[in-house]
């Protein structure tokens, strides 16, 4: 049996779980984040609260945390799951749809917000390479306690999420060259060659292990997952999820770069394989402790001393940083075409600091190239930030919801739906597509009500004599108001992600009613059919089977048998993509049976 002494090391390890399994429960059930309950824990039992007093007190120093090491290093494997996870969400594919607003809005994001804080550290008396650090780190945001948020809310495919995702990409992919320029200027000042020279150097690094990920990648990740699914053994598949995710971030180490970035690069390339969602579902839990773990060190950096001795300029700084970089997001999200009240949302959550700060300010410490007390006070309000983010989380959506409802400022705009419980088909959206389906709903004389949060488009059509109405679709008094009890079914037309909020609020009140559902590509269908769709139209397939009628007319085959070919290719497109998305299927038929069920028990006794 081990003695006491070494039992004694397995302390810092307690603390953690008795975090994860009690405190966050507790806070869960309050309606509070659990992420506030890992910061709260880290800063009261940290070496800045409870721990100053363990030297005194051998029973203080039983319930606190001493192994900052230990903590920090399981903390930077959540990161590291983290960033693997969100590259197993984008794909390669989607990360180029995405390139406009990755690079462009989250490139100058970055940029200019780096520029602003740098110019306001010096002129606050900050050195320039001093000031240029924490302008660089303080611009960066917290990727973990963001996308957590996002996704414990299920809006990563909203407006705002992929927003969010698109800045903090871009903002992950800048990390890179920053940890590059810290470690020049730290070898400039110490007279190891000039700082242009460092910076090629690495960069050349980066690539080179960038490129190794890749192309390893590329060669291994398939036989290797086939190897280790073959055995039908859930261990050897973890292991071999495990091996990807900490072997591609541990090369992108030793280039030089951080595990996170290759651990980043290995999602994106498991993302293109059929083990996509068994790697997801592995390591989901694991990930949500790990990233607690780093909550919980995050909260174990505020200095609640200096928090304490600096109250008035602690405030003062933090209302300066957040109102600063949300006041710098706001226009260059409108810049980009992005709504109002999702501009609005995206830049209250981006506003706070990020984990990064700590990694950056805390090598350039080391470096001497940030005055150690200067650096623990940047700390301190950025931690002081993320702390805050939840809260901000809340206030934010309340404020995006309040500017949305106080969007339309047209009389015709705000008529609402009829009252009259009659039997409509519910058409969600007037755009193009929203347009035509409503064209062929009069041709046939169904009975029908659009539905369009576009002010200017309800207007224009009301004028035409067309039942739209403006609102938002995915609000389920709005789709009360719509006669949802009634509805014979729910056409979804829009091509934004709010396709997905849509849907789960039409289900939640009609389990039984058909959603045709409009989709971008078969991916994107998939996970609609997950949501409950009874049907979904990739706009991708269903063009390759426009162009393949098309063809094959042109070519001479009889139209019946071209029609019929083309039928049942869409049939056994709509069962794979169905059965890709596990329960589904059978989630559909149910919904099918249902209906038919009630159409023959609405029909007459003969």
């Amino acid at each position: 049996m081990a003695g006491s002494t070494e039992i004694v090391v397995f302390k810092d390890a307690l603390i953690l779980l008795g975090t994860a399994a009690v405190v966050a429960p507790v806070v869960h059930r309050l309606k509070i984040s659990p992420i506030l309950g890992f910061f709260a824990v880290g800063a009261a039992l940290g070496p800045h609260g409870l721990g100053a007093l363990a030297e005194y007190s051998r029973a203080i120093d039983w319930i606190t945390v001493t192994g900052e090491k230990q903590i920090a290093f399981i903390a930077d494997l959540g990161i590291v799951f983290l960033l693997f996870f969100i590259g197993l969400e984008l794909s390669m594919r989607r990360l180029l749809t995405m390139r406009r607003l990755v690079f462009g809005l989250g490139g100058l994001q970055s940029f200019l917000t780096a520029l602003a804080i740098s110019l306001g550290a010096l002129w606050l008396g900050q050195p320039p390479a001093a000031a240029l650090i924490i302008g660089s780190c303080l611009a960066l945001s917290s990727t973990a306690i963001v996308m957590e948020l996002l996704s414990g809310q299920r809006r990563m495919m909203s407006t705002t999420g992929r927003t969010s995702f698109a800045i903090l990409l871009a903002q992950d992919l800048a990390v890179v060259p920053l940890l590059f320029l810290i470690s020049a200027l730290g070898g400039h000042a110490e007279g190891s060659g000039s700082v242009l020279q460092s910076v090629a150097l690495a960069l050349v690094e980066a690539a080179v292990a960038v490129g190794v990920i890749a192309v390893v990648g590329r060669l291994i990740l398939k036989p290797l997952f086939r190897l280790a699914a073959g055995t039908d053994n859930p261990e050897f598949f973890m292991a071999a999820t495990l091996l990807i995710a900490v072997g591609s971030g541990v090369i992108a180490a030793y280039a030089g770069l951080s595990m996170a970035l290759g651990a980043f690069v290995a999602g994106l390339l498991l993302a293109e394989t059929e083990y996509r969602r068994a790697v997801e579902a592995m390591i989901d839990p694991f990930r949500g402790l790990l990233l607690g773990v780093f909550f919980f060190s995050v909260g174990m950096h505020i200095d609640l001393g200096f928090l304490w001795r600096e109250a008035p300029l602690v405030a003062l700084a933090f209302v300066a940083f957040i109102a600063g970089k949300a006041l710098l997001l706001f226009p260059l999200c409108r810049l980009f075409g992005i709504p109002r009240a999702a501009s609005l949302e995206t830049s209250l959550l981006l506003a706070p600091g990020g984990e990064f700060a700590f990694i950056g300010i805390g090598l350039a410490t080391t470096l001497n190239l940030i005055d150690s007390r200067v650096a623990a006070g940047v700390l301190a309000v950025v931690s002081l930030t993320m702390a805050t983010l939840p809260f901000m989380a809340v206030l934010a959506r309340k404020a995006a919801a309040r500017l949305e409802t106080d969007a339309p400022t047209s009389a015709v705009a705000t008529v609402l739906p009829p009252d009259d419980h009659t039997r409509r088909v519910i058409v969600v959206g007037h755009g193009r597509v929203g347009q035509l389906v409503c064209d062929l709903l009069d041709k046939h004389q169904i009975a029908y009500l659009a539905t369009d949060k576009d002010a200017a488009v309800v207007e224009r059509w009301r004028g035409l004599g067309r039942p739209v109405y403006y609102g938002d679709a995915s609000n389920a008094l709005y789709l009360r108001r719509c006669g949802i009890d009634e509805a014979t079914a729910v056409i979804v037309t829009i091509d934004t992600a709010v396709v997905d909020d849509v849907v789960r609020a039409v289900r939640a009140d009609r389990p039984d009613v058909m959603i045709v559902a409009r989709a971008h590509d078969a991916q994107h269908a998939r996970h609609l059919y997950t949501l409950g769709v009874t049907d979904t139209v990739p706009e991708t397939i269903e063009a390759s089977l426009q162009l393949a009628e098309t063809a094959l007319v042109g070519l001479g085959v009889p139209m019946g048998l071209v029609i019929a070919s083309i039928h049942e290719r869409r049939e056994v497109v709509r069962h794979e993509l169905q059965a890709a998305a596990g329960g589904a299927a059978a989630l559909t038929e149910q919904i099918r049976q249902a209906r038919q069920t009630a159409r023959r028990d609405r029909k007459p006794e003969p």
